[in-house]
């Protein structure tokens, strides 16, 4: 299935793609992407490929409110969902994703789930919380949300405002976000702390970050494997997002980024021979 749609938080429609290649292994990755990302990003297609040709199911899906619509999931046309977009909607959207992919009636041994950046905090959040998840994999993952918000006078502006802009360097715009985000991390600061989540975690993670990212250093990822007391997989000379770009015109996964999927792929091996 190729942008199909799934309800995801606030009975918000959202495209997703589901593949169960012809030698299905019962084994399904779900891809979470990051902050201003999307499912169609650059090489994600092609890491489609790479764990279909494997074998495993795979599942990517655009966060509810990340800017996309069923019409459009790539230019951010919705600028008032990207504004109410939260941590907590994410991390419901993939639970929504669960019961989606549970009501395709496919049978499996396992749900392996990946989170890019951002994606990849809520991946281990989520991995916490739902039972269905069997494995969780950190690709270039925050390792905490309360950095994430401006301090002292910027945060009390933003309050009085209600509201202030991010620029989507891609698009060039200038897109808000409403202070309800905040209010949301406040609010849920228990369910939404990412150290809670590894520290308590009862499955098997995964942490990968390249060595040269920065847009969430590598620190992070030695943080979240710190927590989990797991091995840090380092790609080294890698950026923020492996190697790859968008729009990703190569018939190959670029070089690290390919690296990261044979990683993934090892550990879920390892899983399955457990």
């Amino acid at each position: 299935m190729k942008n199909a749609i799934y309800i995801g938080s606030n009975n918000r429609q959202s495209l997703i793609d589901f593949e169960i290649p012809e030698k299905f292994n019962e084994e399904i990755v779900i891809f979470i992407h990051g902050f201003m990302g999307f499912k169609d990003w650059g090489a994600w297609n092609l890491v489609q490929d790479f764990f279909t040709s494997h074998g495993f199911g795979f599942c990517k899906f655009n966060l509810s409110h990340n800017g996309g619509t069923i019409d459009n999931g790539i230019d951010f046309p919705d600028e008032i969902s990207f504004g109410n977009n939260t941590y907590s909607k994410e991390l419901n959207d993939v639970f929504c994703v669960l019961d989606w992919i549970e009501n395709q009636g496919i049978s499996n041994k396992r749900i392996h789930l990946i989170g890019h950046s951002r994606g990849g905090g809520i991946a281990l959040l989520a991995a916490n919380i739902d039972k269905r998840i069997n494995s969780v994999t950190s690709w270039a993952g925050i390792s905490d949300i309360s950095s994430r918000f401006p301090k002292g006078k910027e945060i009390e502006e933003w309050k009085t405002k209600g509201i202030r802009y991010v620029q989507n360097s891609r698009t060039k715009q200038n897109l808000a976000q409403y202070y309800s985000l905040y209010e949301d991390f406040i609010q849920n600061r228990e369910i939404l702390n990412i150290e809670n989540a590894c520290r308590n975690l009862k499955i098997p993670a995964c942490i990968i970050h390249g060595d040269s990212d920065s847009s969430v250093p590598l620190s992070e990822g030695d943080a979240n494997a710190n927590r989990l007391n797991v091995s840090l997989h380092i790609i080294e000379n890698s950026d923020h997002v492996f190697g790859a770009s968008h729009p990703w015109l190569g018939e190959k996964l670029p070089e690290r980024l390919k690296l990261v999927c044979d990683i993934s792929l090892d550990f879920f091996n390892r899983i399955s021979q457990n």
